[in-house]
């Protein structure tokens, strides 16, 4: 995919099709008009990996810690998600979402969650008892519940495929089955090696997902942190039960973890999912059960922190697997939500892998991480929401480059 080259000695290399990439790509044209941008991926569409696999829900900000960057460019992110869609005419619905306590320590963290929804400015939240959650959602189970009306589901490859033509039409070029294997700095610029070819290029910016650490050591980053996959398998809710949900019922989530938990989701097709689950995968690309990779298991071996994180965590891992092998396991806890689908109401449906940032001691990344390395900028961790946040992330790594803000 490309358009006419705009006539300018400057160019930008972005590695990785996905949202963000392509949110990165799209700013660039936006904020530096001229520059050649030049997008590279791997695979032979965009939106191949997280994005393609995304549950589609645009995050009102409720869980991130205030402060921190996932609070402020969800925050952001959410508003300029909407107005594309309304400037494009793309499928954006505010279904809502409660977030339900189903004991009483989930009631008591509820209220800790409601005041850092505060602090993060989520509009319109309230506090629901158990009729006011049947009031939203008449087939749902709980004590108390936080309602978010204004958390909504899209459809983001078809953003992320909108991204990638207006970067086409701004003169730049989308080169699909483009691997970078090689990031080489030399006298007035990089070389960037991708497909069997060379691209020169004034600044590279590296949002390469599931790929981020290895793609980084190319352009000479640390190994940390360490990029470890998770899956997250989803079950399909027959058309029988569907409109039991009318839009996103999740979790209390636990501390412990940047997972959210098993949940519903409505998605913009009027389909309802279950899910996802969180799972060790074997390969960074691991979708199947089936599908291992020794070179990504060497990979994972060699880094302490995956040791202690199975360490700290290894309960929790055998009861994810358990759910992933067993239909009934795994809508247990589903259950507590909206009794009545249940393991004869849902079919195996389609699953992602989670690219999770891990540190050299084993804590999980929380936060969105962001590494200048010159005329290198690399997105390190951008896991949920990052969807939402895409067009705010490109806003902030622009910032970045621009010496606006540090890295």
């Amino acid at each position: 995919m490309s358009g006419p080259r705009p006539a300018t000695g400057a160019t930008t290399v972005i590695v990785g099709a996905g949202i963000v990439g392509l949110a990165v790509g799209r700013e660039i044209t936006l904020r530096r008009p001229g520059t050649r941008v030049v997008v590279l991926e791997k695979e032979d569409r965009v939106a191949a990996h997280q994005t393609g696999h995304n549950s589609g829900v645009v995050h009102a900000g409720i869980y991130y810690q205030p402060g921190g960057l996932k609070a402020e460019l969800c925050t952001r992110g959410r508003t300029l998600v909407r107005e594309y869609c309304a400037e494009r005419g793309l499928p954006y619905d505010e279904c809502g979402k409660l977030v339900v306590a189903v004991t009483p320590e989930e009631v008591a963290r509820l209220g800790g969650l409601e005041e850092r929804a505060g602090r993060n400015a989520v509009p319109g939240l309230r506090r629901l008892d158990a009729a006011g959650i049947r009031e939203i959602e008449p087939h749902a189970a709980g004590l108390a519940a936080l309602h978010s009306p204004h958390t909504a589901i899209t459809d983001y490859p078809a953003i992320a495929r909108a991204f990638a033509d207006d970067i086409v039409a701004a003169g730049g070029e989308i080169r699909l089955s483009s691997p970078v294997t090689g990031i080489a700095r030399e006298a007035g610029g990089l070389r960037v090696t991708a497909g069997g070819e060379d691209v020169r290029a004034d600044h590279v910016v590296l949002c390469a997902g599931i790929q981020a650490d290895a793609v980084s050591g190319l352009a000479g980053d640390g190994p940390g942190p360490r990029i470890i996959p998770f899956r997250g398998e989803y079950m399909a809710v027959t058309p029988a039960k569907a409109h039991l949900v009318r839009g996103l019922i999740y979790p209390v989530p636990d501390p412990r973890y940047p997972f959210l938990g098993v949940h519903f989701t409505r998605r913009v097709s009027g389909e309802v999912e279950v899910g996802p689950n969180a799972v060790l995968a074997l390969a960074r690309e691991g979708y199947r059960r089936a599908d291992v990779s020794l070179r990504d298991l060497r990979g994972m071996a060699a880094w302490p922190g995956a040791w202690r994180m199975a360490a700290q965590h290894w309960r929790t891992g055998v009861r994810e697997m358990h759910g992933s092998f067993s239909k009934r396991a795994y809508m247990k806890a589903a259950r507590l939500y909206v009794p009545e689908v249940g393991a004869a109401d849902v079919v195996r449906a389609g699953a992602g892998v989670r690219a999770q940032a891990l540190d050299r001691d084993g804590s999980l990344v929380d936060d969105f991480r962001i590494h200048r390395l010159g005329p290198v900028t690399a997105v390190r961790n951008a896991p949920s929401p990052a969807a939402t946040s895409s067009m705010a992330i490109a806003e902030y790594v622009m910032d970045v480059i621009d010496g606006k803000k540090t890295a």
